[in-house]
């Protein structure tokens, strides 16, 4: 047993243990009373630890005595040696909770597996290299990096410095951004490229129709100036002491009229001969030639007159044929054709079709009027001998009036010529007037509810037919008609086009 120091004594001092020894005795020196083999500093088997002992001078706390002083610095001891204890356990419950940080170390790897595939960091890499070109813009994406080190890898062409901070903060932001801007780019080419191109057809293609009306003439006009026959019933009339004009050509006429933007008050109607037509020259009441704007007068198209400058016709508006009218008393009750008028005096219009075709069959020069109804008075009974007509000759349009209005004293003949007579508006050398007609007969044509063409032969030709049978009169419907080379808007109403195989 170690000797207590007497009053007044020091106490020799230890030197402290090891942290990972503190409350045991190293072997073979003595760190404390021997309760064992005087050779083990440590407790015997089955023997608690015993606690260390106090800091070297100074006392145990509560401690009254020598021996009372030591037995409280053990059990302070044991408390420290419980502490220790603890500390030790929660040092193996930490080593115990490394789950945690193998977890994380998982998901460490998980994320090295990922960044191969980390195809949004990617996409922003690519779009940093595409950015560099956009420099104003890279200060956005710059701003958290090295600036220095950023400034100089921009130049050289490097990427960008490390960010400091997460990339997908702005990365699929600014990426988004970016094809927007890239949609509506392209969204604006291709608008631009529409209007330009929409622009050059609009300025190099054809004319519109206000463009032909003022090339036409007809924007300062207050009246329309239509020449006119006016002895032929059913297609042109004008009675005896009468202004108005009456039939088929009257209504095509203000058909056309309308559609060249003048009312019928507005139309002006002047007879004109047969051999004025081309010239376009009418004359008035007083007698006083008139150069009109149409000419709307059974005018038939040949070759001859449309290689003729002076001449410009229109589409067709009617189809006819050739056919003969005699009096009811002829000693043939039908002539099938031209050649059964040889020998017979027959009367024509002079410069008409019908004259040509004549003259090749008969061999004679037949009797020439410049008005139809002066042939059909030569078939009249009380005719002097000298100046009666066996037969008449012109277009079955322009005799089937006066048939049907001479009370079956005369008698109409179809004589089947192959060779169809085309009728056509005649507008001269004003080519931007003549495309305006045909777009108001194409009008008519095409559209299914445009019907005054319709109505027009209902009311003037179709009441013919039953005074005329066996006469193909007029074909009862119009002219097919192809669409003229008018310049409109595509959401502009468009009418069908049909095939004309037997168009001009």
């Amino acid at each position: 047993m170690a000797k207590e120091p007497a009053d007044g004594e020091t106490r020799p001092e230890r030197a402290p243990s090891p942290p990972d020894k503190q409350g045991r005795s190293s072997p073979g020196k003595t760190g404390g009373p021997a309760t064992g083999s005087g050779e083990t500093g440590g407790p015997a088997a089955g023997e608690r630890e015993a606690p260390p002992g106090p800091t070297p001078g100074e006392p145990a706390a509560g401690a009254s005595g020598p021996r009372g002083g030591e037995g409280r610095g053990r059990r302070g001891d044991d408390r420290h040696d419980r502490d220790q204890g603890f500390e030790d356990r929660y040092d193996r419950n930490r080593r115990g909770d490394d789950r945690h940080d193998r977890a994380r170390w998982d998901d460490d790897r998980y994320e090295s597996g990922r960044r191969p595939d980390d195809r949004p960091e990617r996409d922003r890499w690519d779009d940093d290299r595409h950015g560099r070109a956009w420099r104003g813009d890279d200060r956005y994406d710059r701003a958290p990096r090295f600036a220095d080190a950023d400034a100089d890898a921009d130049v050289k062409g490097f990427p960008p410095g490390p960010v400091a901070g997460p990339i997908e903060a702005s990365g699929p932001p600014r990426r988004r951004r970016f094809r927007r801007f890239r949609l509506a780019a392209w969204i604006a080419l291709v608008l631009a490229a529409v209007v330009v191109g929409v622009s050059i057809a609009w300025v190099s293609g054809p004319p519109t129709e206000a463009e032909l009306r003022e090339k036409a003439g007809l924007l300062n006009k207050d009246r329309l100036l239509i020449g006119v026959k006016e002895d032929t019933p059913g297609i042109a009339l004008r009675e005896p002491g009468k202004t108005d004009f009456t039939g088929f050509d009257i209504d095509i006429a203000y058909m056309i009229a309308a559609d060249l933007g003048f009312r019928r008050e507005e139309v002006k109607f002047f007879a004109i001969k047969t051999e004025d037509r081309a010239r376009m020259r009418a004359r008035d009441t007083n007698g006083e030639a008139v150069t009109v704007d149409l000419v709307v007068a059974t005018f038939s198209v040949t070759k001859s007159r449309k290689e003729d400058l002076s001449v410009g016709f229109s589409t067709p508006y009617l189809y006819t044929e050739q056919s003969v009218v005699t009096r009811h008393d002829y000693p043939d009750d039908n002539v099938a054709s031209l050649e059964q008028l040889k020998g017979r005096k027959v009367c024509t219009l002079g410069t008409s079709t019908s004259q040509d075709e004549l003259e090749k069959v008969i061999g004679t020069k037949p009797i020439r009027e410049l008005l139809i109804s002066k042939c059909v008075d030569r078939l009249e009974d009380g005719m002097p001998a000298d100046k009666r007509a066996d037969a008449v000759t012109t277009d079955a349009a322009l005799l089937a009036g006066f048939v049907a209005r001479s009370g079956k004293k005369l008698r109409h003949h179809d004589i089947a010529l192959e060779k169809t007579e085309m009728w056509a508006v005649n507008v001269g050398s004003n080519d931007a007037l003549r495309t305006l007609v045909d777009l108001a007969l194409y009008r008519s044509y095409a559209d299914p509810d445009n019907t005054r063409w319709e109505e027009a032969y209902d009311k003037h030709i179709r009441p013919l037919l039953k005074e005329n049978k066996g006469v193909d009169i007029a074909q009862e419907r119009q002219p097919c008609a192809l669409p003229p080379d008018v310049r409109r808007w595509p959401w502009e109403r468009t009418l069908p086009v049909r095939d004309c195989p037997s168009a001009p």
